[in-house]
């Protein structure tokens, strides 16, 4: 694992935040981490959905990146990793409010993120903003959003285009399998129901994982179950409310009619055994010619490779990572 300074952990107080539904709250807790010194160039990186902040550093991601000589030497950039609003040290809903806490969606977490740069941390313009999964989809929205304050995008395993097919009608079969649980007790349970952690492994066994790395690591039945058992046997502490509320939030989520707002040169990453993300329906290569400064990586299809979870072992893209912020000029912000 490189060797980068040890994460520093924060948080900050968004008052009379502003949701899109209308609804405003006193106090909307940001937690985050930051990494480097402040006086480095920003970089800012976003996690997926049901994750925070922390798990993005993994020896396979911010150990391939973060430290000295690699492409985000945190000797150089101020790295800074916020919790999404509903996950990690964030506001969410089993804070207490539960099922009356706000619906949020993506553009009310941007917003959040955003709030906590320009006013919590006095950041005013952004090297790079990376994220994956659900950070990816995150970081369309913020260049279409805020097309002035990044240099460079790099918004991976995601795609700039309205939440549909398979991806969608998954995500719908999730969150109805939980709150359909007699359980759940319209979200007033005592104990979390039992359908959350077979919905959660259901997921990610069909939209995770890669279909050749999983027919490496399970040849044979038996193979097949101990795999399973050992998925179904993990620690689960995820809270039904929170989970609901986590996958709930890409409904309505559609940047491609803002495309071509966008200023930062983009690389998008995918993997091409991306079960949420199948390259051979063409949607990203679309929504890729209405992005002016941008390039498609896709990243071949392997043994090695694990589908929607591709994008956190940065040793298939650092090299062009490296490239992309040699060559992206340095624009101040409006």
């Amino acid at each position: 694992m490189a060797d980068y300074p040890a994460p520093k952990e924060g948080d900050w107080i968004a008052r009379d935040f502003r949701f899109h539904t209308g609804e405003v709250m006193p106090e909307v807790r940001l937690h985050y981490r930051t990494i480097g010194d402040p006086s480095g160039e920003p970089v800012l990186v976003l996690h997926g959905t049901t994750g925070t902040g922390a798990g993005m550093l993994t020896p396979a991601f911010a150990g391939e990146l973060f430290g000295p000589g690699q492409p985000l030497d945190a000797n150089n950039y101020f790295i800074v990793l916020p919790d999404g609003i509903g996950a990690g040290g964030s506001s969410r809903p089993s804070d207490g409010l539960r099922t009356r806490f706000p619906a949020y969606n993506y553009d009310d977490m941007v917003l959040a993120q955003y709030r906590l740069l320009t006013e919590g941390l006095g950041i005013r313009h952004l090297r790079l903003l990376i994220g994956n999964s659900m950070g990816g989809m995150h970081a369309w929205i913020w260049a279409v959003r805020y097309p002035d304050f990044m240099d460079a995008l790099v918004p991976m395993a995601s795609q700039p285009t309205e939440m549909s097919g398979r991806n969608w009608m998954l995500r719908r079969m999730l969150t109805e399998m939980v709150r359909d649980d007699p359980e759940y007790l319209d979200g007033n349970y005592a104990s979390p129901p039992r359908s959350l952690r077979i919905a959660s492994a259901f997921f990610a066994l069909a939209t995770n994982g890669g279909t050749l790395a999983y027919q490496k690591a399970a040849p044979t039945m038996e193979l097949a179950d101990n795999f399973l058992d050992t998925l179904l046997a993990q620690p689960f502490t995820l809270d039904a409310n929170d989970f609901l509320y986590q996958w709930g939030a890409s409904r309505g989520y559609n940047p491609a009619p803002g495309l071509e707002q966008i200023r930062a040169m983009v690389l998008a990453i995918n993997a091409a055994d991306d079960e949420r993300y199948p390259p051979e329906t063409g949607l990203m290569e679309h929504a890729m010619q209405h992005v002016r400064h941008g390039r498609l990586l896709l990243i071949p299809a392997s043994e090695d490779t694990c589908g929607h979870g591709t994008n956190g072992l940065a040793r298939f893209y650092k090299a062009e990572l490296q490239e992309l912020l040699q060559s992206a000029p340095r624009r101040a912000s409006r």
